[in-house]
């Protein structure tokens, strides 16, 4: 199942808007019901208006009523190359994943389907803030 999640991380890379700085991102999130929502990162003149790519694939799969979610994938690197590192989800995604995330829930950073690493989100944000917290 991750072979099919890298994969298409790495489709959703290509439609990447980055012309700042040329770092295309892609994200394919496994949703509850085994459907793969895509995302990929749309970047703005003004920095502050960008989405990454996690938070593409999430908002997307919300909007279209999709509320759980088992793993995502994410792949980045320079435009025009093939990922060489692991792009791993910045601070504000990770909260984002938080939201709808299970304790299940698999991050996997990837090169390609043979080259990735595979983390818990609770690995990549200990000590989390959430829903409970405020109820």
């Amino acid at each position: 199942m991750w072979d099919e999640l890298i994969l298409a991380a790495l489709r959703a890379r290509e439609n990447a808007y980055a012309p700042y700085s040329n770092y295309l991102v892609g994200a394919a999130l496994l949703a509850e019901d085994g459907e793969i929502v895509t995302g990929c990162n749309v970047e703005n003149a003004s920095y502050g208006a960008a989405c990454c790519a996690e938070r593409t694939a999430v908002f997307k799969a919300v909007s279209e009523g999709k509320r759980s979610f088992r793993a995502i994938a994410v792949a980045g690197g320079p435009d025009g190359r093939e990922p060489t590192g692991y792009a791993f989800p910045c601070g504000i995604c990770r909260q984002v994943l938080n939201e709808f995330a299970g304790p299940e829930f698999t991050v996997i950073v990837a090169k390609s389907v043979s080259d990735y690493r595979e983390y818990s989100l609770e690995e990549l944000l200990p000590n989390s803030f959430g829903g409970e917290a405020i109820k």
